[in-house]
């Protein structure tokens, strides 16, 4: 029901990204109060001091404060209980990627929600950065005319803790599940199979984890373009994320600006401008305080989920296609793995 007065919102996680999310939420209009929990209760209490703001021992115990609507910033094994937990206490909520590393628990996780009749949005925060969305209005426009092939990169300055790779799900799961999804955003199309293929060049204990640092992917879209993807783990350059588009009509890119650790050898090419992003959060700063702001919105206003688990589940897929590729070392279509059934039989 939209809601005239301002939110009290619950945050579960107050690691990186979810202190970052809290400071966010407190300086957004719409939210009234803010109660955070974490897995490390002195953790919480500690944020919640520093942010002067309050704690709950539990979710559970944050839910029963009387939350409007909940934001879900834990690793990524507590996202599908979490949102359980909302859809059953009737409440909104905001999730972090990925909602969950199988088909299985999300699956089962939708059908709840869908019970429930809850808003869930995932936090795919290209949807809401400024140069993947002007993309994707010249797609939709059509001023590309009939797209051709589309280049995507993801490369990290340096790689996540050990103990985080070891939870991660591996490089499609957690790193590129960005691309697929901000390919799809942008296009408007399906991804219909995936060649992909990884090594590790830079990071040796990556391969106790069966993990990559390094990814390559070609994919096909259900308009018949392709899509090439790479991916790293370290780049000393800087955060370096970049989408280009090639069409008939026009040809355009996101990600290309002054802070861009891609430069040109060319005699003629302008010096770079400056120092490369640190890390995704700052290259990402405006996208993540405007998904925040139109979830809080959407709770208080009304309207349709601007990212619905139904988007989760399509961009899980191809990582899970990603996957199946690497480790078959083949092409694999998007309708092989589009079930939990397929996976386990």
């Amino acid at each position: 029901m939209p809601q005239s007065d301002g939110l009290h919102l619950g945050l579960v996680g107050v690691g990186r990204i979810g202190l970052f999310h809290a400071r966010t939420l407190l300086g957004l209009d719409g939210v009234e109060g803010l109660t955070i929990a974490d897995a490390d209760s002195a953790r919480a209490k500690q944020v919640a001091a520093d942010l002067g703001t309050h704690a709950a021992k539990t979710p559970d115990a944050l839910v029963e404060a009387g939350v409007d609507a909940l934001v879900i910033a834990t690793s990524t094994s507590g996202h599908a209980p979490l949102l359980a937990l909302a859809a059953r206490s009737g409440l909104p909520a905001f999730c972090e990627k990925p909602v969950s590393l199988d088909l299985d628990p999300l699956d089962e996780l939708i059908e709840e929600v869908e019970r429930a009749g809850t808003l869930v949005q995932v936090g795919f925060q290209r949807r809401f950065d400024a140069g993947y969305r002007a993309a994707h209005d010249a797609v939709a426009a059509g001023s590309l005319g009939n797209l051709l092939v589309l280049r995507a990169a993801t490369h990290d300055p340096e790689p996540p803790p050990q103990a985080y790779i070891a939870e991660s799900g591996g490089i499609f799961r957690d790193l590129h599940i960005h691309d697929f999804d901000a390919i799809r955003f942008v296009t408007g199309l399906e991804i219909v199979d995936v060649y992909a293929d990884g090594a590790v060049r830079e990071t040796a204990w990556f391969e106790q984890y069966g993990d990559v640092d390094t990814a390559a992917a070609v994919l096909r879209l259900s308009g018949g373009a392709l899509a090439v993807l790479t991916g790293t783990r370290r780049d000393p350059l800087g955060y370096d994320v970049r989408l280009e588009i090639f069409g008939t009509g026009d040809s355009i890119a996101v990600g290309l600006d002054a802070r861009s650790s891609l430069r040109s050898v060319e005699p003629s090419a302008a010096a770079s401008g400056g120092h490369g992003y640190a890390n995704f959060m700052e290259r990402f700063e405006t996208a993540y305080r405007d998904e925040l702001a139109t979830f809080v919105s959407t709770v208080r206003n009304g309207g349709q989920s601007p990212c619905p688990l139904a988007e989760a589940r399509a961009a899980l897929v191809v990582a899970l296609a990603a996957d199946r590729s690497r480790a078959e070392r083949r092409p694999v279509s998007i309708e092989e793995v589009s079930s939990a059934q397929a996976l386990t039989g």
